[in-house]
């Protein structure tokens, strides 16, 4: 990242929600020395260790109210907050308490940045920057009714839809080696994808800028089920999934759509280092490989 768009950079960043995109974002801005507070609903042995130089790991579960009377403590010496906050179950329902949070944290012009999801969109096949929401699924209203919260409470917020995050430990390359991977049908429906660390590239970047607004982020290539599938079968000698009805498979692999990420690129100044998922893929493999090497 050039020198002169890093002093751009808020000096201390509160992510709500460091699972396994909001930890990348911790890493990159603790690698840039930008202080960082993270929250975790977990806090167990593996999440003790995420915690590196320049990263406070707190527990936060938004279940809690008691947790959430104590989030303007943690915020109020926090330039910048990113969401990264999942739609959770309760009791075997899904529920959105991202407005709760909301309604905790001091509107003090602080900037937001919200990690919300395409599944938004709906039923529509193509998406891009001009393209409004469609909800269709319980779980795609209750993202957007976060969403929602996130853009009427705090003027100052960009809105990041990623597509299907993926990268080392996820992903389709790791349920097909774990023998967890279906076909929706012949597979010929489009996924698109976003490599964790460019996601998170999106997230450094707005950091620094003052756009507004909710948009897309994918990578160049929109890809069928089968041909993501085909390409991570040649990589790792595996064969073909086996096929499944769509209401066998979760709603994530029934979508059918092609998202254009073009526009907040340009506007964030964002270069990809994983167009697509051919680069992508073997490069979250040779991290993994890495991975295990140095804890054999």
């Amino acid at each position: 990242m050039p020198e002169q768009v890093a002093s751009r950079l808020p000096k201390r960043v509160l992510i709500l929600g460091c699972g396994y995109t909001g930890i990348r974002v911790a890493r990159t801005l603790a690698s840039l020395g930008i202080s960082v507070v993270a929250t975790r609903r977990e806090m167990d042995a593996s999440v003790s260790h995420a915690a590196e130089p320049g990263i406070e790991i707190h527990p936060f579960d938004a279940l809690n109210p008691a947790d959430l009377l104590r989030l303007p403590t943690l915020v109020d010496s926090c330039e910048a907050v990113v969401f990264s906050i999942p739609t959770l179950r309760l009791r075997g329902a899904l529920v959105e308490r991202l407005p709760d949070v909301v309604r905790s944290i001091p509107d003090c012009g602080i900037r937001c940045i919200y990690l919300s999801t395409t599944g938004v969109y709906g039923n529509q096949h193509q998406v891009d920057a001009s393209t409004s929401p469609a909800p269709s699924s319980p779980r795609e209203w209750l993202r957007t009714e976060a969403e929602n919260s996130i853009l009427s409470r705090f003027p100052s917020s960009l809105v990041l839809r990623p597509a299907a995050i993926y990268g080392p430990g996820r992903g389709v390359h790791v349920s097909m080696r774990e023998g967890r991977y279906r076909l929706t049908g012949d597979g010929s429906n489009y996924i698109s994808r976003i490599h964790v660390d460019d996601l998170a590239a999106h997230v450094v970047a707005a950091l620094c800028s003052s756009l507004r607004g909710a948009w897309p982020v994918a990578d160049e290539s929109p890809s069928t089920q089968r041909e993501m599938a085909a390409f991570c079968a040649s990589l790792l000698g595996l064969p073909m999934p086996p096929r499944a009805e769509p209401g066998d498979v979760s709603e994530t692999l029934r979508a059918n759509r092609r998202v254009d990420g073009a526009a907040v690129r340009k506007l964030l100044a964002v270069t990809l280092r994983y167009p697509s998922f051919r680069e992508g893929v073997p490069a979250s493999i040779r991290e993994e490989e890495l991975g295990r090497a140095s804890n054999p």
